[in-house]
């Protein structure tokens, strides 16, 4: 038992309170590098024998990072709160006691509950976990037979005594192991009898319950902590480059304070008009002017770098759930982005795992055929292939379900005549051996069924129609229909199934006293485990080896009364274990299911979903591999393959077990044997143990390494047999070897594991429930939206930040840099080239709206196009458009502009004289010449580098520039220094210096000089080394004016010969864009299907 202090079951949901969110807040963000560096310069900037500059212009842009993010982390605590809130307070009926809870008919639960009794018969409850894992469909929970006899009214709750003895409080919303014990009886507790805090009943007029966990121990809050954080290579490589700028600032403070130390020695101290009346010596004044340079350069490092590319990520995100095309009608699901920070990881894959049920299959489970004692039945002959087939007719079955389709007559032929046993046998089992829940609330007749899976359903509900129909079912028995006479069988176990066993089974005592044991499985595990005169597996085992059909092997055995009490009391001790009890319930599992005889088999269909073999096909041309992880036989995966075009008939298949790599997926399970302690006794022994385990471990690596090699020269791989945790591993394996960016893609909860372990999750609102939707960072409704997902959004948002760092590093570099040049004319005092006005709101105001439009909406093609031709793709997987060579491209690039727009006006001024007759070589005239040739630069380059223009883009370009005018002139009025004389020094200076047509030559010369080499480059590289990008967009406009003329032929719409008769000419006009992707995919650059040998890789 395991002891701890009970908790209250109020709950803390809210992050911050109003005396606690500004210290705490601040507190975190200061946790950030970034927002602590910026501190501490705002603390070396009030220090004035280091700074030479104003402290507002850290504290400004400083203080709208703080702002915006602490903004955005109440808005997130505030919602948060207020969903937690409503959930809460929309059923205040409950009553709260130690004990036992009352309530309406539809509620909450508010705590963990042991269910001891309701109002619905045996005690069931219906619950719907929409909250807990996004799953809407009712599940059932039933208490134990005791409470349900005994606990029925109140007066009986109050003397109520049992104690359970339970696991530690857990995150596990699926596992529950507790014992009660009660009138001197033990009894086994599982999740089946737990209402879990947050889940809502409905149907259940009141029910009885026992609180075990409240408050933060409820499972629920377990589930609130942090979740895996993933970040993008585009981040890693950010932060690399942000500490290389670091690096090269310290490199640069430490070069200009050795040069301030130098001028200082040889001209400064002979230089009586700069003695400042301290008598320091030049190292000391080169020491002092390092970390003022630090201070007047640190604008390389970017403050609103990170909080810029969280906008950018935040808006992307809701373009995907915005996406119509990704919205899926026939269930009301819509594409959602469930992180913001993966969006231009999605232009970078590299491997995708997908799993084959309810991914790329329907998930939507049909009864097509059956095996039974070695006969066939459901193969329709070639005449009913060749016209209609005819139905079979259900009528005589009342219980029959209209929607079931079958057109083997020869099968209900034998059913009725009632020849052969086995047929009776098999379908009795398909009725008996499962977990299903049958609902008679719309009448005796219709029944609607509530099962775990969809193929534990659609067997059931074929039984049902052949016949043997399942009723109802208790604690301890179950009701069937066989052939119209209800009969009640004694349930006196149910060995459940699980991923690892793969199979399930129950034992039942019939009316005749004799107990027998029926289970279904996978083929695998229920050969292992047939009676040696078992002669119908050759029959059964490659019945369906060749069609694309989900088989299950059906069998039974006979257990005597001495055998079964045995085991029975070996199953009890199991199930009263307080500790590893899903071991010890699996062990006594093995001791009863053997020597099983074999009955046959079902085949179920599982259709592909719309759209799968042309979304494969697509991918496959992006230069993604796909492969394709399941727990099916190899022979349906590769079936499965052929059918989704993974596979084609020029393939070349290479089999796992050809090539004796598979053995490094095997999961090593751990079998309790007889304990053997062997100690190593002398220093030698332990070396060779030492040595021994390294090479086991050496040997393991390789053999991974050179599977992964091998699979990834395939262009597909179908790994099968696998189990939830193999997937994992496999993803796991292709990221510490091939170093590629991975997608894993899901719909069940077996695909957790795989999912959570991929660079990029994304999971499928199918028929398995939300498990791997709400662990995905993507989710949507169908397979086939992945192609746009990845090809569209992916892609975009790719060159979109790949852009908007590349232009933000070059700004920056190429408005800082420009005091370095300054300090050749000033002895390296670290004095600024601008205003300090300036300094502070061009990160702010001047230069970032265009550049965050254009990481938001830029397009270097339209989404047809991206759709259309899929090897574009390929530039986000080598990293082509942001790497060290492109950051130090836009190094390079804002130097050159730097040294322009200062020694431009510079030269410009050196010798020269004004209009007005005086010389307009100021400091503060050609400080603001070379901010204003730096706002015209750095705008206009964000104009070149913007492929989809708008109203929006351009009004933000020439709006920057309009911004920078009207704040420079308030700025340097004399009304505003007239209120704020310490604050304000450029008095006049602007409207002075801007009236000069001088100056603006000046600033049209620095403009030009920077932007028409960019612009000659451009041409050039578009003209004679066009991107793969150009040449589709040039051959699409090209193809574009043919095909409308070819659109004109066959119209069937009026023509223009009245046109033509009346002399009137038409004007051309150029076909858009719609017009060309419509006339159909032929023409130059047209991309082919092309690729190499393929491989299957078979698992087991």
């Amino acid at each position: 038992m395991f002891g701890f202090l009970p908790q209250g079951n109020a709950i803390k949901t809210c992050k911050y309170n109003p005396i606690t969110f500004l210290p705490l807040n601040l507190f975190e963000q200061f946790k950030r590098a970034a927002n602590f560096y910026f501190l501490v310069l705002l603390i070396l900037q009030s220090i004035p024998q280091i700074s030479t500059l104003s402290w507002f212009t850290t504290l400004v842009p400083l203080l709208l990072v703080l702002g915006v993010t602490a903004v955005k982390d109440l808005v997130d605590d505030i919602v948060r709160t207020l969903s937690v809130s409503k959930k809460s307070q929309s059923h205040p009926v409950w009553l709260i006691c130690p004990l036992c809870h009352r309530a309406g008919s539809t509620f909450f639960a508010l705590a963990d509950i042991l269910l001891l009794s309701s109002s619905e018969p045996n005690s069931l409850c219906y619950v719907e976990t929409a909250e807990l894992d996004g799953e809407t469909n009712l599940k059932f929970k039933m208490a134990l037979e005791v409470t349900h006899r005994y606990l029925q009214e109140e007066s009986a709750l109050a003397d109520f005594d049992g104690l359970v003895e339970c696991e530690e409080p857990n995150n596990r919303l699926d596992k529950f192991t507790g014992t009660l014990s009660w009138r001197n009886s033990k009894y086994p507790l599982d999740a089946d009898k737990i209402l879990l805090r947050g889940c809502k009943m409905r149907n259940t007029d009141f029910c009885h319950g026992m609180v075990i966990f409240a408050g933060a121990d409820t499972k629920i809050m377990k589930n609130s902590g942090r979740t895996r954080f993933k970040r993008t290579k585009i981040d890693s490589l950010m932060n690399y480059m942000v500490y290389t700028i670091i690096v090269v600032l310290i490199l640069l403070s430490a070069g200009l304070a050795i040069g301030h130390t130098y001028w200082e020695q040889q001209l400064g101290n002979s230089s009586w008009y700069l003695y400042d009346a301290e008598d320091s010596s030049p190292a000391y004044r080169g020491f002092l002017n390092f970390w003022g340079y630090i201070i007047v350069l640190n604008t390389m490092v970017p403050i609103s770098l990170y909080v810029s590319v969280e906008m950018i990520r935040f808006g992307q995100s809701y373009f995907i759930n915005w996406d119509l095309q990704m919205y899926y009608a026939e269930k009301d699901t819509a594409a959602k982005a469930r992180t913001t920070t993966l969006n231009e990881q999605l232009g970078q894959i590299q491997y995708i795992f997908s799993d084959k049920t309810g991914t790329l299959t329907q998930n939507i489970m049909t009864f097509k055929k059956c095996c039974i004692n070695g006969q066939r039945y459901g193969k329709l002959c070639k005449a009913c292939l060749q016209s209609h087939p005819e139905q079979v007719d259900f009528s005589w079955n009342m219980y029959a379900d209209g929607k079931f389709l079958f057109y083997d007559h020869y099968l209900i032929e034998q059913i009725k005549s009632g020849k052969e046993p086995e047929i009776h046998k098999f379908f009795f089992l398909l009725a008996i051996c499962h977990t299903v829940m049958a609902d008679t609330s719309d009448g005796e007749c219709q029944l609607h069924y509530q099962a775990a899976s969809p193929d534990e359903g659609a067997l059931v509900t074929a039984a049902r129609n052949f016949g043997y129909v399942f009723l109802s079912r208790t604690q301890n028995t179950i009701t069937i229909s066989e052939m119209g006479i209800e009969r009640t069988y004694d349930v006196l176990a149910i060995l459940d199934f699980n991923s690892d066993r793969k199979r399930m089974s129950v034992i039942v005592r019939e009316s005749s006293g004799s107990i027998k044991l029926y289970c279904k499985g996978a083929d695998t595990v229920i050969y292992q485990r047939l009676h040696p005169r078992s002669l119908k597996r050759e029959a059964t085992e490659e019945v369906f080896a060749n069609e694309t059909l989900r088989t299950l092997c059906l069998c039974y055995r006979d257990i005597s009364q001495d055998e079964f009490e045995v085991w029975n009391k070996k199953f009890m001790e199991a199930s009263l274990a307080t500790s590893h009890r899903e071991e010890a319930l699996d062990k006594v599992y093995e001791e009863i299911e053997k020597n099983l005889i074999l009955l046959g088999a079902t085949a179920i269909e599982d259709k592909l979903q719309d759209g799968v073999p042309e979304t494969i096909s697509k991918l496959s041309k992006a230069d993604i591999k796909i492969w394709v992880l399941t727990g099916d036989k190899k022979e349906t995966a590769e079936n499965i393959g052929f059918s989704c075009e993974l596979l084609t008939q020029d393939t070349t298949i290479c089999y796992g077990e050809d090539i004796r790599q598979n053995e490094i997926l095997l999961e090593k399970k751990k079998k309790k044997k007889k304990l053997k302690l062997k100690f190593p006794r002398t220093a030698e022994e332990k070396k060779k143990q030492t040595e021994k385990r390294r090479r086991a471990e050496a040997y393991k690596e390789q053999q991974q390494q050179n599977f992964v090699d091998l699979a990834s020269e395939c262009r597909a791989v179908i790994c099968c047999r696998v189990t939830p945790k193999q997937k994992a591993m496999v993803v796991e394996m292709v990221k510490k070897y091939k170093k590629a960016i991975t997608l894993a893609i899901g719909d069940g909860a077996n695909d957790v594991n795989m999912i959570k372990t991929a660079h990029i999750g994304v999971g499928i609102s199918g028929q398995e429930g939300m498990q791997a939707v709400m662990s995905s960072d993507y989710s949507f409704g169908q397979f086939r939206y992945l192609q746009r997902l990845l090809l569209v959004h992916g892609r975009w948002s790719y060159i979109r930040m790949c852009k908007f760092l590349r232009y933000f590093f070059y700004k920056n570099f190429a408005f800082t840099l420009a005091h370095i040049w300054y300090s050749f004319f000033n002895g390296f005092s670290a004095q600024t080239a601008y205003e300090d006005w300036f300094i502070t709101v061009y990160n702010v105001l001047y230069s970032s709206l265009p550049v965050l439009l254009v990481g938001l909406f830029d397009q270097d093609v339209s989404d047809k196009l991206s759709l259309r031709f899929p090897r574009l793709y390929v530039l986000g997987q080598r990293d082509l458009l942001f790497n060290y060579k492109k950051f130090f491209i836009s190094l390079l690039h804002g130097t050159v502009t730097s040294l322009i727009i200062f020694f431009i006006p510079y030269g410009a001024y050196l010798q020269s004289m004004g209009q007005d007759g005086e010389a307009p070589a100021d400091y503060q005239s050609f400080a603001v010449t070379t901010a204003s040739s730096l706002i015209f630069v750095v705008n206009f380059q964000i104009g070149l580098d913007t492929s989809y223009w708008t109203f929006i883009n351009a009004f933000s370009v020439f709006g920057s520039i309009a911004i920078y005018f009207g704040i420079t002139f308030d700025f340097h009025s004399a009304g505003i220094h007239v209120l704020f004389p310490a604050l304000f020094h450029f008095t006049g200076t602007a409207p002075n210096a801007l009236r000069q047509p001088y100056h603006w030559l000046t600033i049209i010369l620095s403009t030009a000089i920077c932007l028409l080499p960019v612009v000659a480059q451009r041409f050039l590289f578009l003209t004679i080394w066009p991107s793969e990008c150009d040449k589709r967009r040039q051959s699409a406009f090209r193809r574009g004016v043919s095909a409308r003329r070819s659109a004109y032929a066959f119209s069937h719409q009026r023509g223009y010969a009245d046109l033509i008769s009346s002399g009137r000419g038409i004007r051309k006009r150029r076909a858009p864009l719609d017009a060309v992707l419509a006339a159909g995919d032929t023409g130059p650059g047209h991309t082919g299907h092309t690729g190499h040998t393929g491989d299957t890789g078979d698992t087991s």
